[in-house]
C-alpha cells in the first residue's frame, strides 16, 4: 500500500514543518514547525482505519505532545532558569527522537505501521530533533548527556533486536542503534552526522522498498517467500549487511570515519560500547540473511520469469545500486 494522491498535502506539510524547524530563528517558531510536522504525520499513519494504525497514531500523538510540552516549557524557562532549561530542552528532543532512555515508544509505534510509514518515521521524522540537538551541542555540559544517551541507545538498540521475529521491530531497534552513532557524531562534528544520516537513509530506504514489494513483515514471511529468484537473494543480504556496517559495504564508510574521529578525540570508552553494539546488531542481521544463504536454489532462477516488468525494473535498479555501494569503499581506498 502506498499513500493516495489526496495525502500529498499532508506530506507537503510534513516537509514544510521540517524546514520551518531547522531554519527558524526562535524557539517558538521551531516549536510551531515541530507541531506542524507532528500533525501532518498522524493523518499519514491513519491512512486506513484499523486497530493497528489507530493505536500507533495514538501512541505517537501522546509521546510527541509530551515532548512538545516539555520543549515549549523549557524554552520559556531559558532566560529565568539558564541552568535547568538546556537539559530539559535536550530531554524533550530525546523524547521526540526516540533516543534512549526515552526509546520505549519507538518500536511499539513501528510495529503497527506499514513500510511507507515506517521509512518516514525512521528518516524524515528524525531530522528536526537531531538538527536542534546539534544546536545544543555547543554547550560542553550537554555533550556529556548526549554521550550518555548515545551509549544507552547503542546497547538498547543492539540487545532489543535479539529476541524479536518482526522485521519492523528489528529495523526499529536498528534505528535506535544507528541513532547512537549519529548522536556521538553530533557531539564531535556537525558535518559527519549529516554524512552518516544520508548513508543510513539511503540503505534503509532500499531495504524498506524491498520488504514493501515482497510484503514481508516477519522472519517467517521471508521463509515462506519463494527463494528461487537469485536477484532477491543478493539484494536483501547486501542491504542488511551494509546497514550493519560490515566492510567492505558502503555502510561501513561513515562508521569508519567516525571511529577515526573518536580515536583522535580520545573517546575510547564510548567507542568500546559502539563497536560492541555493532557486533551484536550484525548478529541479528546475519540471522535474516541465513535464510537466503541456506534456502536459495539459484539453478532454478533461469527458468523463472518475472511476473511484472515494473517489479523486474525496480529489482535490477536496486541490484545495480548495491553493487555500486559494494565497490564504493574500494574507491575510497584507491584515492
Amino acid at each position: 500500500m502506498i499513500f493516495p494522491l489526496s495525502y500529498t498535502l499532508f506530506f507537503f506539510c510534513l516537509i514544510l514543518g521540517i524546514f520551518i524547524s531547522i531554519s527558524s530563528p526562535s524557539w517558538f517558531s521551531i516549536w510551531i514547525g515541530l507541531e506542524l510536522n507532528m500533525l501532518s504525520f498522524i493523518p499519514l499513519i491513519t491512512i486506513k482505519m484499523n486497530f493497528y494504525f489507530s493505536e500507533s497514531a495514538l501512541k505517537y500523538f501522546l509521546i510527541q505532545a509530551l515532548g512538545s510540552t516539555l520543549f515549549i516549557l523549557s524554552s520559556c524557562m531559558l532566560l529565568s532558569f539558564p541552568q535547568i532549561s538546556p537539559p530539559l530542552l535536550l530531554t524533550s528532543l530525546f523524547l521526540k527522537l526516540g533516543s534512549a532512555p526515552f526509546h520505549f515508544w519507538f518500536p511499539q509505534v513501528m510495529s503497527g505501521l506499514i513500510w511507507p510509514q515506517a521509512i518516514i518515521l525512521m528518516t524524515l521524522q528524525k531530522i528536526p530533533p537531531m538538527v536542534l540537538i546539534s544546536y545544543l551541542s555547543m554547550n560542553s555540559n550537554l555533550i556529556q548527556i548526549i554521550s550518555f544517551s548515545a551509549i544507552l541507545s547503542a546497547m538498547i538498540g543492539a540487545l532489543g533486536g535479539l529476541n524479536t521475529m518482526q522485521l519492523r521491530k528489528i529495523l526499529a531497534f536498528s534505528s535506535i542503534n544507528h541513532m547512537s552513532w549519529m548522536l556521538i557524531s553530533i557531539a564531535i562534528s556537525d558535518s559527519l552526522w549529516i554524512f552518516y544520516f544520508l548513508f543510513y537513509s539511503m540503505i534503509s530506504l532500499s531495504i524498506v522498498v524491498l520488504f514493501n514489494i515482497l510484503q514481508t513483515y516477519t522472519l517467517s514471511d521471508l521463509m515462506k517467500f519463494n527463494q528461487t529468484n537469485s536477484i532477491h537473494s543478493l539484494l536483501i543480504p547486501f542491504n542488511l549487511l551494509s546497514l550493519g556496517g560490515l566492510p567492505p559495504f558502503a555502510g561501513f564508510i561513515p562508521k569508519w570515519m567516525l571511529i577515526q574521529l573518536l580515536i583522535n578525540n580520545n573517546f575510547f570508552f564510548t567507542l568500546i560500547f559502539l563497536l560492541s553494539s555493532a557486533l551484536i546488531t550484525l548478529y541479528f542481521y546475519l540471522r535474516i540473511t541465513i535464510f537466503f544463504l541456506l534456502l536459495t536454489n539459484p539453478s532454478m532462477s533461469i527458468y523463472k520469469k518475472s511476473n511484472s516488468s515494473l517489479f523486474s525494473l525496480i529489482s535490477n535498479s536496486f541490484l545495480f545500486s548495491n553493487l555500486f555501494m559494494f565497490f564504493l569503499p574500494i574507491m575510497f581506498l584507491l584515492f
